[in-house]
C-alpha cells in the first residue's frame, strides 16, 4: 500500500484531482496529474502515458476504455487552433 505522504505533494493529492462524469465514474486529467508526478516536462510524461497505454494492451485490456485521447487547444500563427 502507497504511504499517502508519496501521493500528496504541494497540499494536493490524487482524489484532489479526481473528477466524476455524468455516469458517476472517476477520472484524471493527465496535464493535472503530471506536476504530481514530479514530470516538468508534457513530452515526457506524454512518454509514460503511451507507456502504459502499450502495458494495458498486452494482457488484451482495450486502452480506449481507460485512456480518452484529449488534446489541449494551441494557438498558432495567424489565429490558427490545433490540438497539442
Amino acid at each position: 500500500m502507497l504511504d499517502k505522504h508519496l501521493v500528496a505533494m504541494k497540499s494536493k493529492s490524487f482524489e484532489d484531482l479526481k473528477k466524476i462524469n455524468k455516469h458517476g465514474a472517476g477520472y484524471w486529467s493527465a496535464r493535472e496529474i503530471q506536476p504530481l508526478l514530479e514530470y516538468a516536462q508534457w513530452r515526457r510524461f506524454e512518454d509514460a502515458v503511451k507507456r502504459a497505454i502499450t502495458s494495458c494492451k498486452q494482457p488484451g485490456n482495450e486502452p480506449l476504455y481507460l485512456f480518452a485521447g484529449a488534446g489541449k487547444p494551441i494557438e498558432g500563427g495567424k489565429g490558427a487552433v490545433q490540438e497539442e
